[in-house]
């Protein structure tokens, strides 16, 4: 059970309502985002998830990809909506109507082996602190999505944006943080983005990975590296920052960071301009890449 990487998160079932347009359900969830995208990028693929075994067939275009599943039955799956009040998609109102609850390592198969885990969480309600401590402790390099920790869910089901106490603590236990620009201000008082990239790394984390609407900023060895989105469109934002880092993580295995953010930044533009995970080809990122260059 050996894997490039293994994403950990609940699989959801979004309830879109883009500003103007009308609106839509679609699969969604952290986990399934950036699942899609690690096989097509040629990384061995794990997804480990809670949810109900009746939405069984919402895991099918996985393992249509080659990435095996490991699901914990739960009594439910978790349901979320998303609104967006203005022009502004990185402006939503979010909501998270029912969940199955925090993972523990008994939901991870016997004998995991990954060359990093991706924690996918779209709320507080998928990790906890031991949760990762006790990841780290059994020797796994850990990419964290800092919204698992920064979205609180209110008493009404609506995500709460709120600081985290424990941070530097898990900063300190990862190999890659991503955050977009939001909660990146939460964390660290500042929209400057390799200012922001900069104090989070400055609490541990090797390599910060920040999205926002125009593109992508990312800290490494010390270095900022930044690379703008080229998306003609913005139907497909929801999943920007999980298609992002899955992408980032996928080809940072053989490539250093300027080249796996160049990657990154193209793969997550085609992805915007469609609705849903990304089902692009190589070839297609590749073009793409060639015309940010160019």
């Amino acid at each position: 059970m050996r894997y490039d990487i293994t994403f950990i998160g609940h699989m959801c079932r979004d309830e879109v309502t883009p500003f103007g347009g009308e609106r839509y359900v679609q699969a969604g969830s952290a986990l399934l985002c950036g699942a899609m995208v690690a096989p097509r990028a040629g990384a061995r693929t794990a997804a480990v998830t809670r949810m109900d075994p009746a939405d069984d067939a919402l895991l099918d275009p996985l393992r249509a990809l080659g990435v095996d599943c490991v699901v914990t039955p739960c009594p439910v799956t978790t349901f979320a909506r998303v609104v967006h009040p203005s022009e502004n998609v990185d402006e939503r109102r979010l909501y998270v109507m029912r969940d199955p609850g925090p993972f523990t390592l008994a939901d991870l198969p016997a004998g995991l082996r990954a060359g990093i885990i991706h924690l996918a969480g779209i709320s507080d309600h998928e990790f906890t602190l031991d949760f990762i401590r006790d990841l780290h402790g059994a020797g796994y390099a850990l990419s964290l999505d800092f919204q698992s920790f920064v979205r609180h869910v209110g008493p009404d089901r609506e995500i709460l944006f709120r600081d985290v106490p424990a941070k530097r603590e898990i900063a300190a236990l990862l190999t890659v943080a991503k955050l977009d620009v939001v909660e990146a201000e939460i964390l660290t008082g500042t929209r400057d983005l390799p200012a922001a990239a900069r104090t989070i790394a400055g609490w541990g984390a090797r390599e910060v990975l920040i999205t926002e609407q125009a593109g992508v900023t990312l800290v490494a060895d010390g270095a900022v590296l930044q690379q703008a989105f080229t998306n003609r469109t913005q139907v497909g934002r929801t999943g920007r920052g999980d298609t992002t880092i899955s992408a980032y993580l996928a080809r940072r295995r053989a490539h250093g960071p300027a080249e796996s953010l160049r990657f990154a930044a193209a793969l997550v533009s085609l992805k915007m301009e469609k609705p849903g995970p990304f089902t692009g080809t190589l070839a297609e990122v590749e073009a793409r890449m060639a015309g940010a260059t160019a």
